[in-house]
């Protein structure tokens, strides 16, 4: 027999999302609390950020030189990653 759905009020479903967006507890664990599904809980939170973005603040100079540091060291390694792993298979490939 299919199980019937649950039917929610808009005041608790506007309390639940409060729980989880205002804590920093995960979604599930604040779904488990309330006795819901944790992806039903997850749909409503997407909703309310998507209804209310945050605005964020643009970066400081710092901050973007940081950033554009990070950037050109992430390219760094993955040109690594890729040269190794590419040496790997040409190594393994000797070896059979």
């Amino acid at each position: 027999m299919p199980e019937r759905r649950r039917k929610f009020s808009p005041e608790f479903r506007d309390e639940a999302v409060k729980m989880a967006v205002g804590s920093d507890r995960p979604i599930a664990q604040v779904a488990r609390e309330l006795g819901i599904n944790p992806g039903t809980l997850g749909n409503w939170v997407a909703a309310y950020r998507k209804a209310h973005p945050v605005k964020e603040e643009p970066l400081s100079v710092s901050d973007r030189a940081r950033l554009r540091e990070l950037e050109r060291e992430n390219r760094k390694l993955k040109m690594k990653n890729d040269f190794l792993g590419k040496a790997a298979a040409f190594f393994a490939q000797e070896y059979r």
